[in-house]
């Protein structure tokens, strides 16, 4: 297990999936350019983009932070059994994710907090298992941690139509309904206080109610940003957005302002898809 003390707050990574998202960097990224990726070869590759097939290389992965006694998950990925044919890379995996969180010492019982940042398909897959023909709560005794905005956006009764509403078939369906059904979710909106260390606020743009998680314990600082950051290409290009962002000037303005305020604050940025060591410093 990759893990990081930071304060009071112990973070540890418990990977699912690492490897190609199908997606070469055109259509991954539409505003980046081939010069962009052919720039930063050699710190893009090979962890991040494989310049031999053209592919995006990506990290599907949880975040589990003990703070305060509790046992908290950030996103919970893709999930396994889940029916997303538009999305052949994620239909019906199989994956040891529930083995891989056992190695970093957590049952599904144990787990206290669940926070969606979002909930597009690779944030909130485990959020849920199938139990028969059943997709019951992975979690039953946590607290899912979602934001109003995108459960009001993502709620099919509400008529909305996603950017990436092919993508997103099945998802609230099997992922965040039966959760919600279950009565484990609570939904926020705006800030949301966990405990002394941990914060939620929003960061809209890729969702309607994207959000990022701020940890500030014993004077170390940390953001876990979802998917405001899918490469840390766009830390060098950040007008750069994904061909998943639902509003993308928001989700560029949102992407400016969090990389000058982790710059400022010296806070070590964890997005939620990379590679490599997992986190970056950002001057």
């Amino acid at each position: 297990m990759d893990q990081i003390e930071l304060g009071d707050v112990t973070v540890t990574r418990v990977k699912e999936y690492y490897g190609s998202v199908q997606m070469g960097p055109a259509d991954f990224f539409p505003d980046s350019t081939n010069h962009d990726w052919e720039a930063n070869k050699h710190w893009l590759a090979p962890d991040f983009w494989d310049p031999g097939t053209d592919q995006c290389i990506s990290a599907i992965q949880t975040w589990v932070l003990r703070s305060e006694g509790r046992t908290i998950l950030v996103d919970t990925g893709v999930g396994n059994h889940k029916e997303r044919p538009y999305v052949p890379v994620w239909n019906h995996l199989d994956t040891a994710f529930l083995d891989n969180l056992a190695a970093a010492g957590v049952s599904p019982d144990d787990v206290d907090l669940v926070i969606n940042t979002h909930l597009h398909i690779d944030h909130v897959g485990w959020n849920t298992r199938l139990d028969g023909s059943t997709w019951v709560p992975t979690f039953p005794n946590a607290t899912y941690l979602m934001p109003q905005r995108d459960f009001d956006f993502w709620n099919p009764a509400n008529g909305h139509k996603p950017a990436a509403s092919r993508g997103s078939l099945n998802v609230f369906e099997d992922s965040v309904a039966p959760v919600h059904q279950a009565g484990l979710t609570h939904l926020w909106d705006e800030t949301y206080q966990i405990d002394k260390n941990l914060r939620l606020d929003l960061a809209p743009g890729h969702t309607p109610g994207s959000s990022v998680l701020t940890l500030e314990s014993g004077g170390d600082r940390a953001v876990f940003v979802g998917d405001l950051i899918h490469t840390p290409l766009q830390i060098v290009t950040p007008n750069t957005n994904s061909c998943f962002c639902e509003d993308p000037a928001e989700s560029r303005n949102t992407r400016h302002k969090l990389l000058g305020r982790v710059s400022d604050d010296n806070a070590l940025l964890f997005p939620a898809h990379l590679g490599g060591h997992g986190a970056v410093e950002v001057v």
